[in-house]
């Protein structure tokens, strides 16, 4: 399986010299986390609402501040056609919760750790669904007052 897979796509992008509390607004409006902070086509940062939290309030900056004054240059990043063994690898290496996902240079989504969880939940799912029919089949049939397994229904 692909990161492109799992990933959360569109990415919510700003640029640099948007303000502080115009971004508190964008990541409230849209219920992310995060925004990449993109200029020209180039991923330049990312703001995460601790960053906000901690960097920005806990710092004293002012509302107006530009996002490019306070946000994080070093951002660690995978390629949407990775395998998701290496976004594992380097969520563990990189110590981070959020990965920007690039295509040929150009941001296409964020990778968070919780896209991995909710594919393992997906994945275990599909891979239980099956069984715990079968044991709610076999309970159901054995419980007392039920009708004997020939005389059950079919099951859906």
């Amino acid at each position: 399986m692909r990161v492109s897979d799992v990933m959360t796509s569109p990415p919510v992008c700003v640029p640099p010299d948007i303000s502080l509390a115009a971004v508190a607004r964008d990541m409230d409006e849209r219920a992310v986390g995060s925004v990449l902070v993109v200029e020209d086509g180039t991923l330049r940062g990312i703001v995460t609402d601790r960053d906000l939290a901690v960097r920005g309030m806990g710092c004293g900056l002012v509302s107006t501040t530009r996002v490019g004054d306070m946000m994080s240059p070093r951002v660690v990043t995978v390629e949407a056609s990775d395998d998701l063994q290496t976004a594992y690898q380097t969520f563990r290496r990189a110590d981070v919760r959020r990965l920007p996902v690039l295509a040929s240079g150009q941001v296409v989504g964020v990778l968070t750790i919780d896209d991995l969880l909710l594919d393992v939940f997906r994945r275990l799912g599909d891979l239980l669904g099956p069984v715990a029919w079968s044991v709610l089949q076999e309970s159901r049939e054995a419980a007392p007052g039920n009708p004997a397994p020939s005389d059950a229904p079919p099951r859906p």
